[in-house]
């Protein structure tokens, strides 16, 4: 359950996307706060994401690039936020490979963008306004590396990123503390294992896997299957994000997990007998028959996993979902959400393999 405090004014950044819309959602249909989205609408924005709450008077939406100063500077002067949210990013690993001057742009020009017009507002807060403040920045585990068969990223894991997305982010994260550091904005900063659930766009695995088993398509698999994910239900992630908008301590950094370490082919056997088992077809094969190898991606991560003992301890947070429970309820929502994902394989993305060029 989310805390019930004072009625803020909370800006999301990328608020159209995965897990901004999520926030979004779940922001205006369970507590009294107002949300202003700010968000380019790039391939992976979609307005469907937010029509649940669209027409709710504490919802604004209002189409803007991170990277442009004046526009960022006329959302915050307009809606006047207690509360930023910074999600927006450039986030597919595959397409930094394709295009990484894209990632390094909006992830870390943007995020600079965003922290300087942050603390313009900031400094002409007055009161309680100014103290109670906040710029969450939230980011991936993908920064810290590879983990080998054992040990976890903590919030003290040295930054190694091994990919044009996660060195990205990466830089984003070293700015947001640089500005706390620097210039007093207080800033909160938090990093997720990987999320799957409902309106994920579908050039990830889980979302992929699913709608190719639905449509029979060829499943590829990267590699043997072997690399390792923790994956957190976007759900738990979204009540961990607004945990910490409300009590989360400024200048401190939360790792959110959810506990949840699986094999990429067992992720994808798992989602072909769920599929097998909701759209059962007599006479037809098993979708596990689907499933196709293919070239690993270049400087493929083999594992991450993260201890998020700290947020548990400080903040009172763990997931709910186990990867059995979440994973049924995603399937059963594409199952039950095919114009949303239908329109989408019909324009912006029909499933084809990212990722390959070096």
């Amino acid at each position: 359950m989310i805390e019930q405090k004072a009625p803020r004014r909370i800006l999301v950044t990328g608020g159209a996307g995965f897990i901004g819309s999520a926030v979004v959602r779940r922001v205006i249909g369970e507590t009294t706060h107002a949300v202003c989205v700010y968000d380019k609408l790039t391939y992976a924005g979609n307005l469907a994401s937010l029509a649940p709450v669209a027409r709710d008077p504490r919802f604004q939406f209002v189409k803007g690039d991170i990277c442009d100063a004046a526009s960022v500077a006329a959302a915050f002067r307009q809606f006047r936020p207690d509360v930023v949210m910074h999600l927006a990013a450039e986030s597919h690993v595959d397409r930094s490979i394709e295009g990484p001057g894209a990632f390094i742009h909006t992830n870390v020009v943007g995020t600079y963008v965003m922290l300087s017009a942050a603390h313009d507002y900031w400094r002409g807060l007055g009161g309680s306004e100014r103290d109670n403040f906040r710029f969450h920045h939230i980011s991936t585990d993908e920064v810290f590396g590879s983990l080998g068969a054992e040990g976890f990223f903590r919030e003290d894991t040295p930054y190694a990123p091994n990919s044009p997305y996660s060195a990205s982010k990466a830089g984003s994260d070293h700015l947001v503390r640089a500005w706390r550091h620097t210039y007093g904005l207080p800033t909160v900063a938090t990093n997720c294992s990987n999320n799957y659930g409902p309106y994920h766009f579908p050039e990830k695995l889980i979302p992929l896997m699913i709608l190719n088993a639905l449509e029979r398509r060829p499943l590829p698999v990267y590699g043997s299957g072997e690399n390792v994910r923790d994956w957190l239900f976007v759900d738990d992630h979204v009540e961990a994000l607004l945990r910490v908008i409300e009590r989360g301590g400024v200048g401190e950094c939360y790792n959110i997990g959810g506990v949840n370490e699986r094999r990429n082919i067992d992720v994808v056997n798992t989602i072909c007998d769920l599929v097998d088992e909701m759209a059962f077809e007599a006479g037809q094969k098993p979708r596990r028959d689907l499933i196709a190898y293919v070239d690993d991606r270049p400087g493929h991560d083999l594992r991450y996993a993260i201890d998020c003992s700290k947020i548990q301890a400080e903040l009172n947070w763990r997931p709910r979902e186990t990867f059995e429970s979440g994973l049924r309820k995603t399937v059963r929502w594409y199952l039950d959400n095919r114009p949303w994902w239908q329109a989408i394989r019909a324009g912006a993305y029909q499933g084809q393999r990212l990722g390959i060029a070096v």
